[in-house]
């Protein structure tokens, strides 16, 4: 079962308890969570025949094009059909690489199609791979290797030598600016000129890029966003189901595909206003440049699967204008909020917290929740394992006066439910005397089936949001805590989960000695639901544990003082009642 699906069948139990205590009704059967909505990409019509050429008749041309028999020795040869020795020598030739480093990242880049082979995150452990995080597959083949569309013939430059400036590549130091690194490809026979210049800032992990092509009528270019994000952490069931390619489309916005679910060769149709590869805490990301200052898109996407596993090769085109010269931007860093809603676009939503019905409920309080949490943690210098636990307490010690009036409401009904079930048992034959006397005793007596229930509910839509906090937020990732070695990973130990349902146990164990009547359900419930929850939550993260179960703690004394206060008045009315 889905650690989501499993989650909220916890939140659904949890709360159907509440209303049956409450309303002391046998408790119903919990609905089946709601698959998490994925939208398909929709297919071109226009899908090409991959074995014949056709020439393009629509706005955004066919995307994947063959090369021709007698072009296939030298890409260029459509340009110069007699033999070029000079390039054929040069693929020869073993490639060295261009070194990019800064404080934030270290780019390595090969001369051969002026590819991306390694992009390292400096400030992030891998937990799978040796030293940084790593966004490229390191046997894969790489990533913005180029193609153009000319004519009825696709252009490689993937396997051919460009000249770069500086040689020695780039070191980036904090505080300073911008620095360049150009990539030029020369056709030793024809005119053909292709440059691509990266601006890097020591400060960002966004890449602008820029390029022209002289020489040739290129329609498009097609440029290799590589073939996914490598496994960094050791959840790799985690890895895995978010692992994917998304698109933000100009019309239809953000839509995201598992790389699992992508069979043979998919068209993905633009315009888009960026195309991204994610994983659960890391994204590499296209961004359309100013192709046109009123309309800056990417023309479409070719994604191919792959024989490895959670593996697909991405491709994106865009078109040339007129004067050959084009720009886009690339991020390839954390999925820091904050920093993707810099970038623009929406690129903060490329990885989306929550369901996409639960999105507008859960949003706003993942919002405060991280907001308030960094807060402490910075002003008050505390790690994360104790701010969480500090926040735990803050919440109940805040929802105590609504626990209390909750209290008093339950009371309040349970004076009642004689009274109910005496009218219940007279009016049985007669549903509309039934009905007339009920609403009488309700307003006499302040009865409310759900007064003492809905302050018992304010937590959850703040268990639910640290849900998906944990799911997806980096600033948690590889946090220590006591015997934790990540706040964001399973207790390796099940301590937590284990201690999680003792604490459930003792809350649900001193509200039902303080109950005048024994309810059935409830005393099931009492020793069914902490199990079911250890079982639940021991495949959770351990900060989701450690808060949700220091907040059990710090409830066990306000559920002393309401089930003292419960008895006495208990005890009240039973001496009125006897005099």
């Amino acid at each position: 079962m889905r650690t989501e699906i499993r989650f909220l069948l916890a939140v659904v139990l949890m709360i159907g308890v509440l209303v049956i205590t409450n309303i002391a009704f046998p408790p119903l059967p919990p609905e089946e969570p709601p698959t998490p909505e994925l939208i398909e990409p929709e297919l071109p019509v226009h899908t090409p025949d991959p074995e014949r050429l056709e020439p393009p008749t629509d706005p955004i041309p066919p995307l994947d094009v063959a090369i021709p028999d007698e072009v296939e020795r030298d890409p260029l040869a459509v340009l110069s059909r007699d033999t070029v020795p000079a390039v054929a020598t040069e693929l020869e030739r073993v490639p060295e690489t261009v070194l990019v480093e800064g404080p934030l990242y270290r780019f390595t880049f090969s001369p051969m199609g002026a590819r991306l082979v390694s992009a390292r995150l400096l400030r992030f452990e891998s937990f799978t791979l040796e030293g940084a995080v790593e966004l490229v597959y390191p046997d894969g083949p790489g990533a913005l290797g180029s193609r153009f569309l000319v004519g009825r013939d696709t252009l490689d430059l993937r396997d051919l030598r460009f000249e770069v400036e500086p040689e020695g590549g780039l070191r980036l130091v904090e505080g300073d600016g911008e620095q360049s690194l150009t990539f030029t490809y020369q056709h030793p026979t024809h005119p053909f000129t292709y440059v691509v210049e990266y601006t890097f800032s020591p400060d960002d992990y966004v890449v602008g890029v820029s390029g022209r092509v002289r020489g040739i009528d290129a329609q498009l270019a097609f440029v290799d966003l590589g073939t996914g994000i490598p496994f960094n952490e050791p959840q790799e069931r985690d890895e895995a189901r978010a692992a994917a390619y998304v698109v933000n489309h100009l019309r239809q916005g953000i839509r995201s595909q598992p790389l699992n679910r992508v069979a043979e060769v998919r068209l993905e149709e633009g315009p888009f206003r960026w195309v991204a590869f994610k994983s659960k805490y890391f994204v590499k990301v296209m961004l359309a440049g100013k192709v046109e200052e009123d309309q800056a898109h990417f023309g479409g996407a070719l994604v191919r699967d792959l024989p490895q596993e959670h593996q697909a090769h991405l491709s994106v085109s865009h078109a040339i204008p007129s004067d050959g010269s084009f720009g886009y931007r690339l991020f390839m860093g954390p999925q820091e909020f904050a920093r993707l809603a810099n970038v623009g676009e929406d690129l903060q939503n490329v990885n989306p917290y929550g369901w996409r019905f639960f999105r507008p409920i859960v949003r706003p309080f993942v919002g405060v929740i991280m907001t308030l949490l960094v807060f402490l943690h910075e002003n008050l210098r505390l790690g994360y394992g104790w701010v969480l636990m500090l926040f735990g307490v803050m919440l109940r010690v805040v929802l105590y006066p609504l626990n209390q009036k909750a209290m008093r409401a339950q009371m309040r009904n349970m004076a009642v439910q004689p009274l109910l079930q005496e009218i219940q048992t007279k009016y049985k034959d007669n549903p509309e005397k039934l009905q007339k006397e009920m609403m009488k005793l309700y307003k006499e007596h302040g009865f409310n089936p759900v007064a003492g229930c809905l302050p018992m509910l304010l937590p959850w839509p703040i268990l639910i949001a640290l849900f998906f906090v944990f799911q997806n937020t980096i600033v948690l990732r590889g946090v220590p805590f006591l015997w934790l070695p990540d706040l964001s990973a399973p207790d390796p130990y099940y301590i937590l989960p284990v201690f999680l349902g003792v604490s459930m146990f003792l809350l649900q164990w001193v509200t039902m000695r303080s109950m005048p009547q024994s309810n059935p359900q409830m005393k099931m419930m009492m020793y069914i639901l902490p199990v079911m929850m250890v079982f639940i939550f021991f495949s959770l993260a351990s900060g989701l544990n450690l808060y949700y179960a220091t907040a059990n703690v710090a409830t066990l004394p306000q559920q002393m003082l309401i089930a003292r206060e419960r008895k006495r008045v208990q005890a009240q009315a039973s001496l009125t009642a006897s005099k």
